[in-house]
């Protein structure tokens, strides 16, 4: 009985251990890397979240292997993996986050089973998520070229950043779309609230911590993307993670 419950207890040591997950064929990041709710640490639930992402960049915007989609926020990947699934290859994919840990996540597995796509490493400052670098200001750029991506992807990204920095993103997001291009993002948006409210009381759920809940009026955060020559082409009040409103954006 301890022979079993020694091995048992090997084995359950070993998978904590474990630095990736495989998974119908795919490469998955472990449980303990998946920071969204408590049911992406089942591994169908997470592979076809992903799946969806994917879904709706190609139903909505047209998503090939070949499209140039920039993935602001990219986390351990969840978009490149739902790409992969759906097209086989995401030859213009591009993965930023500020989380130097989740980068290098990415390179060591997804690279390194799909080498076509990009990972990169943000150094800029987030309350929440990269506390000790520097902030965010006008002179800011992500690595890219002008024009360059024909699809921007931001999922739950504006929901933990202040109007200010919202707007340097924003200025730099319509420098990288192209005059066709698209963007999705997901943000805490409602009608009729103050225009920037930080983990705001009574709203979906408890919020605890630096910028866990920052949430827009949405005339407001219009106004902000405005600004930028960009307009939501479509509103889904309250569809996404924790009653986050999906928006679509084009040119304005």
């Amino acid at each position: 009985m301890k022979g079993l419950l020694g091995k048992l207890a090997g084995a359950a040591r070993a998978r904590l251990g474990q630095d990736s997950v495989r998974y119908k064929h795919l490469v998955l990041p472990p449980r303990r890397r998946r920071l969204c709710g408590w049911e992406f640490k089942d591994e169908e639930y997470f592979l076809t979240s992903a799946q969806q992402e994917a879904d709706r960049l190609i139903g909505s915007f047209g998503a090939t292997a070949d499209s140039a989609i920039l993935d602001v926020g990219c986390g351990v990947g969840r978009l490149a993996i739902g790409l992969v699934s759906r097209l086989g290859q995401a030859r213009g994919y591009h993965g930023i986050d500020v989380s130097q840990d989740a980068i290098d996540w990415c390179k060591r597995h997804l690279a390194r089973a799909s080498p076509e796509l990009t990972f990169t490493h943000i150094d800029v400052h987030n309350a929440r998520y990269n506390p000790s670098r520097r902030g965010i200001d006008g002179s800011f750029r992500f690595p890219l070229a002008d024009q360059s991506a024909d699809i921007i992807y931001l999922y739950s990204v504006f929901s933990h950043m202040e109007a200010d920095d919202v707007r340097v993103y924003l200025g730099e997001l319509a420098r990288l779309l192209r005059p066709a291009g698209k963007i999705f993002l997901t943000g805490f948006i409602e009608q009729g609230v103050p225009d920037v409210q930080v983990n705001p009381p009574n709203y979906h759920m408890e919020w605890r911590g630096a910028l866990h809940c920052v949430r827009y009026d949405r005339a407001f955060f219009e106004r902000l993307l405005a600004e930028r020559g960009l307009r939501v082409e479509r509103f889904e009040h309250a569809r996404e993670a924790n009653g986050q409103s999906g928006v679509y954006v084009g040119r304005d």
